[in-house]
């Protein structure tokens, strides 16, 4: 089955053919979704709603798992081939009720999608304590993908494609410390050590899944404009960051730099459906190929080397079996 990207091994582009520049259509082009189905959270807005337009487009259904029925239904009325179901990432007993659901209906999971997340949010834990971003963002996938291997690994081929972010940059996993109960609660710390964790698990499950035919991947999809994802952040917050003026304006320099919402999801779509990654899984992927390790300081393009480390990997699935209760050996 090919090298673990332990490491990373295989964090080296492989020249794909496509760009930052190229949309979810351009990239899912020839490729049919015909009696496939698929789960995408966070599939009614931003590059969630971009994502589930593309793969409906090329004949999949799409289950569409949200926390709001009714903003669901109205931004995905009109498109064929989409189930809404009630889930909420903060609620653990909500992700248990949705995944024993869609088991009871008998149907292999050929792609699921974690693509939902929150980020600029002030300190807010769950239920159990945890802070909400690494809730929502990461703890939520690994129950999310746990409760549904069943159907992942009846597929005999599905791939999980957990949306990350370049903000992994911002903080590695605090493992001493990982709810801010003893250090300083800053959101953009809290933000990048959620998107480490998601890092580190897609790594470590690519490991333990791919002998059932089940492949994942990590992305960062971009800077993009007109998505949902900064509703909470001050606009303070974005002045002081040199994003836009005092009125709220984004700077004509800033905005040039952001990729449209088809450009956003086009690398989700690729990981969830390119030929080219039959044979490699557990690799970070960015503007639709697989990133390479960076080992400088600044905010930059590819991956952190703390964020595809083997020792880190298994140690955070222990952690995350404890924290959510749930032993999770693909078998």
């Amino acid at each position: 089955m090919g090298q673990i990207n332990y490491n990373g091994a295989l964090q080296k582009p492989i020249v794909s053919g496509f760009n930052a520049k190229s949309t979810s259509t351009e990239v899912i082009k020839g490729i049919d979704l015909t009696g496939k189905v698929a789960i995408v959270t966070g599939g009614n807005s931003g590059i969630g709603l971009e994502t589930v337009k593309t793969l409906v487009n090329v004949g999949a259904t799409v289950v569409v798992p949200t926390r709001n029925l009714e903003k669901a239904k109205k931004n995905l009325k009109g498109i064929d081939n989409v189930e809404i179901e009630e889930m909420d990432l903060l609620n653990h007993n909500s992700i248990d009720t949705f995944a024993e659901k869609f088991l009871s209906s008998g149907r292999p999971l050929h792609m699921l999608i974690n693509n939902a997340g929150i980020m600029w949010v002030p300190l807010r834990r769950d239920n159990r304590g945890i802070e909400s971003q690494l809730a929502v963002n990461y703890l939520a996938q690994f129950q999310l993908t746990a409760k549904l291997w069943k159907a992942l690994k009846k597929a005999e081929g599905a791939r999980i494609v957990n949306v990350s972010s370049q903000g992994h940059q911002f903080a590695p996993f605090d493992f001493d410390d990982p709810n801010f109960e003893h250090r300083e609660y800053k959101t953009l710390q809290g933000y990048g050590q959620s998107k480490t964790a998601v890092n580190l698990f897609s790594l470590e499950l690519d490991s333990r899944a791919k002998k059932f035919g089940v492949r994942t991947y990590s992305l960062h999809p971009g800077s993009i404009g007109g998505t949902e994802l900064a509703r909470e952040a001050p606009l303070e917050l974005f002045i002081r960051m040199g994003f836009c003026d005092e009125k709220g304006n984004i700077l004509p320099e800033v905005a040039a730099s952001l990729k449209t919402i088809p450009q956003g999801a086009s690398t989700t779509i690729w990981c969830a459906t390119s030929p080219s990654l039959n044979n490699i899984g557990g690799v970070y992927c960015e503007d639709n190929d697989i990133a390479k390790c960076y080992l400088g300081q600044e905010f930059s393009a590819g991956v952190k080397p703390y964020s595809v480390d083997e020792t880190n990997a298994k140690r955070l699935w222990k952690w995350s079996e404890k924290m959510t209760g749930i032993t999770f050996q693909p078998k």
